[in-house]
């Protein structure tokens, strides 16, 4: 059977500022939504679920993200995931200029959790928290 990634489905806090976050660094919003109903209650396994909804995509055509903004049932707010831990991890993104991208992200709040590393002379690259304290790592080929 074949099988395709569609997208990375992500809980934010604030759509609109995500969106933004996302756009400076070169996505696209696809389109935009309000979902509700008996289907999205039985596909999300949510009672009234209700959620605004986003799809940005990458320029190269090939990556999605879906950003949701719960309207109910409320969102829950929870620790931002540390690298370590096990479950969803982080969104990955592949730039021509990092310090590019660095300066976009700072425009945001978003700094670097350490810094940027050198990865064999192949790869720049660094994990950033991005809106909603989403991981965001961004690599750049050497």
């Amino acid at each position: 059977m074949p099988i395709k990634l569609e997208n990375v489905g992500i809980a934010v806090r604030d759509l609109e500022e995500t969106i933004a976050f996302f756009t400076d660094l070169g996505l696209t919003v696809l389109g935009r939504d309000t979902v509700s109903g008996e289907w999205a209650d039985t596909a999300v396994g949510l009672d009234g679920n209700h959620a605004k909804i986003a799809v940005l995509q990458t320029p190269d055509g090939n990556g999605q993200l879906e950003l949701f903004e719960y309207l109910h049932p409320d969102a829950i707010e929870t620790s931002p995931t540390l690298p370590n831990e096990i479950g969803m991890h982080r969104v990955a993104f592949s730039v021509d200029d990092i310090d590019q991208a660095l300066e976009i992200a700072a425009k945001h709040g978003c700094h670097p959790l350490r810094g940027v590393a050198n990865y064999q002379d192949v790869y720049k690259l660094t994990y950033l928290r991005g809106p909603s304290g989403i991981l965001v790592m961004l690599a750049q080929n050497l």
